[in-house]
């Protein structure tokens, strides 16, 4: 089963279909690369093999995926009956109620979900070193972060133990990950994938669900899977014009394309990242489209204040929710120093100043969007330097937000979509000399992610990345 670990989840779903390889061998292989692998990666931290075999056992629907293996992220999808630990000691215990939404469509795709991946406690930080599991290694570089929060996820699809893993996005989450492990992660527009049944909207709408992938097409093709509203959601996306599959290979135009290769705070970029953005920008220029260099005018500290906000104040809700609902007070010993900071800032956080954060986050919005009439795509790096040794994040007790200041300045510019809505994806297009992968930033305008798909599926084949295997792999 190795011969079909770096196939995408497209393909091992054809084998299934023309029956060359039965669903009970493809989980096989994936048990198999997850045992061998995990102890050098630590990507995984709950296995479900037993509710994957019962799966198969039952029946998989017909879906555009039947057979094929994926991981839970352990924040965001319940899986009825499953321990969903958020990352946190706090929360160790808790079983989900009941499949979210979300996971019932998986499961209506025909995806055997085969275990749970790491994440940061609560998904708070971006890298993946929760105190709960420990730290999830990157497969490029044993000694380098996964990226957060979605790091657990990221690692178990770059080293080959499946094609394609469920991940969120409330700050960069999904992209993140995507950068630094060398893969494509797309975050949809807000409200795209609905929250429920159980929850309307998570931090005003910050946190968007989808996967990190491989290809572009499994992207587009579990996102038509998994899209729409359901009853009772506060709002929903704008509708799609077709199915996003139908987009990967159709045309994306001549498109009109600004690049940005500084931050919003004058903070410097890494030599890689600079390099990375005009490469691309270059690569954009020789496929047809218009190039040039601009930037918004966004005030980079009112960027950080509105965030940092809503952040902390979402953070004590969640520990408040998790209160109520296992009936333990929260104590600081429960929980790492940045979750308990950012859980007493939330604490004392006023309602004048909540709705203060959000206003500035929609003026963000009317500003960003005001820049994107004039163009289609806006280009920037994921991240201000290539993915940064494990323990960079790490909070003191003497500076209890050193790891949420660390994170501001490696991630300057994925926050803002979160903020503003839009789609966004990332694409691994670029590798350093250390044999590192930087990824690039695109991003549309609100509800177009069919642009986005015909693009990356342009540079997917202008520049394959498939075959790009890191050293820790099946």
């Amino acid at each position: 089963m190795n011969d079909v670990a770096f196939l995408d989840a497209t393909a091992q779903a054809e084998l299934v279909r023309n029956k060359q390889v039965k669903p009970e061998e493809l989980l096989d292989g994936t048990i198999e690369r997850i045992e061998r692998l995990n102890p050098q990666l630590n990507a995984v931290v709950l296995t479900m093999y037993d509710q994957a075999r019962a799966a198969i056992a039952d029946g998989l629907p017909d879906g555009p995926f039947t057979g094929v293996p994926f991981v839970l992220k352990d924040l965001g999808a319940m899986y009825e009956g499953v321990v969903q630990t958020q990352g946190s000691s706090f929360t160790k215990d808790l079983v989900s109620p009941i499949d979210s939404e979300l996971t019932r469509r998986y499961k209506e795709a025909g995806l055997v979900i085969c275990a749970k991946t790491n994440t940061p406690e609560f998904g708070l930080i971006s890298t993946t070193e929760p105190r709960l599991f420990g730290a999830t290694h990157n497969p490029w570089n044993l000694d380098r972060t996964t990226g957060g929060s979605s790091g657990g996820s990221a690692a178990a699809v770059a080293s080959g133990m499946v094609p394609f893993g469920h991940a969120n996005d409330g700050g960069g989450s999904i992209r993140i990950p995507a950068a630094c492990c060398g893969l494509f992660g797309l975050k949809p527009t807000r409200a795209r994938i609905t929250a429920g049944p159980l929850i309307g909207d998570i931090m005003g709408g910050l946190v968007n669900e989808h996967c990190v992938s491989r290809s572009v097409r499994d992207s587009a093709r579990l996102l038509d899977a998994t899209a729409g509203s359901m009853p009772g959601d506060p709002y929903v996306a704008p509708e799609q014009k077709r199915p996003y599959i139908e987009e990967v290979g159709a045309g994306p135009g001549r498109l009109r394309i600004a690049f940005t290769a500084n931050t919003y705070y004058g903070d410097p970029l890494h030599d890689d990242c600079v390099a990375a953005v005009k490469d691309a920008a270059a690569l954009l220029s020789d496929l047809g489209h218009d190039v040039e260099e601009a930037s918004p005018p966004i005030p980079g500290q009112q960027l950080i204040d509105s965030f940092t906000l809503l952040w902390a104040a979402g953070n004590a809700f969640g520990i408040d929710s998790m209160a109520m609902v296992t009936g333990k007070q929260p104590r600081e010993e429960d929980f790492e120093i940045l979750t308990w900071a950012l859980y007493k800032m939330g604490q004392e956080i006023t309602s004048t100043q909540y709705h203060t954060a959000i206003f500035g986050m929609q003026t963000l919005a009317r500003q960003i969007a005001g820049f994107q009439e004039t163009y289609d795509i806006w280009l920037t790096p994921v991240l201000a330097k290539p993915p940064v040794e494990l323990g960079y994040h790490d909070s003191t007790p003497e500076d209890p937000m050193l790891g949420f200041t660390r994170a501001a300045e490696f991630v300057p510019y994925t926050p803002l979509q979160n903020a503003t809505g839009q789609p966004a994806m990332s694409v691994p297009l670029y590798w350093n000399d250390a044999g590192l992968p930087i990824g690039l930033h695109f991003v549309a305008r609100f509800g177009e992610e069919d642009m986005l798909f015909r693009l990356a599926a342009q540079l997917e084949e202008a520049r394959p990345w498939a075959s790009k295997i890191p050293p820790v792999s099946a």
